[in-house]
This record gives structure tokens, sequence and C-alpha cells, in this order.
């Protein structure tokens, strides 16, 4: 397993698809997953600081573990399988629930704990973008920087989606 940090979220044109970037701590593979918007808010929400008046679900997720007595200690993202990434929660004590990686995700950033991706999931789809393309993933760190959750469309619906 690679650790893994979270690069950003943001909408893939001309479909206007959330994406998920990761990208190895220790190494210049990037791992992107293709997400829903209420799961990219979420995720944008907490990396952006905004605290909405009411808890999103992955809020309430956070605060029942936290209420239970147990810890999320890392996700893991283990495998795609037919086109669908699968990702696990690791709780310790061998305790494991398996995760869409958006959630998966989301409940991480807001738990601090450490996301990590296979070594087979990451040589097999694993991105790694060479020297000259730096300067697109520059482009997309200030894209980040720009955006705002209520771009990916929060709050509009009940949820769902890909991811």
């Amino acid at each position: 397993m690679q650790e893994l940090r979270v690069v950003g979220v943001r909408v893939e044109l001309p479909g206007n698809q959330p994406i998920l970037l990761l990208k190895e701590t220790q190494g210049e593979r990037y791992l992107p997953i293709w997400i829903g918007a209420v799961e990219a808010a979420a995720i944008a929400f907490e990396q952006q600081g905004v605290r909405p008046a009411r808890p999103m679900t992955h809020d309430l997720l956070r605060e029942v573990v936290r209420t239970l007595g147990a810890e999320l200690e890392a996700v893991n993202i283990t495998e795609m399988r037919d086109g669908i990434y699968i990702a696990e929660l690791v709780f310790g004590d061998d305790r494991i629930v398996s995760a869409r990686p958006s959630d998966a995700v989301a409940l991480a950033v807001r738990t601090g704990a450490p996301i990590f991706g296979a070594d087979d999931l990451l040589d097999e789809v694993g991105i790694e973008i060479p020297d000259e393309q730096e300067d697109e993933v520059e482009k997309f760190r200030e894209f980040l920087d720009q955006i705002s959750p209520e771009d990916f469309g929060a709050g509009s619906g009940s949820g769902g989606g890909p991811a």
C-alpha cells in the first residue's frame, strides 16, 4: 500500500463530472477517480474550511463513529472491479467496512485518517505525469484555489450518483 494525499476535486468538462485527484506521497503517480457532485462538494467543503449550517452526511458519520468510541484508522483504496473503485474504512481490530472511495475520502479528510492505495491498483491505473506536464498540475492546483464548493452543485438533490 502507498500513502496518498488529496490533491483536490474539480469538474471535468464537457460532461460536468467531478473528479477526485489523489497523489502518492512518496512517488509520482496520480490516481484520478470520477465521483458524484455531492461527494465532491463534501471534500471541497472540508478542504476549504466551509462549515454548513447543518452537518452534511459525512460530518454526521464522523460524529456517529466518535460517539460509538471508534476511530477511523485508515482508508484503503484496494482495487477496481468492472471499472468501479473499491475502498475500505479501517477501524482496527479487523473491523473493516466497504465503502465508495468518494465517501471514504470525504470521511478521511474530516478525521485526518491516512489514505492508502494498493500497489497493484496504482500499477494498473496510476498515472505518471511527465515533468513537461507539471505545469498542468500546477494549473489544476490554482483552479482548486479558485473554485468554491457551490460550483459542485452542493445541496441540489438528495445525493446518490457515481463513486
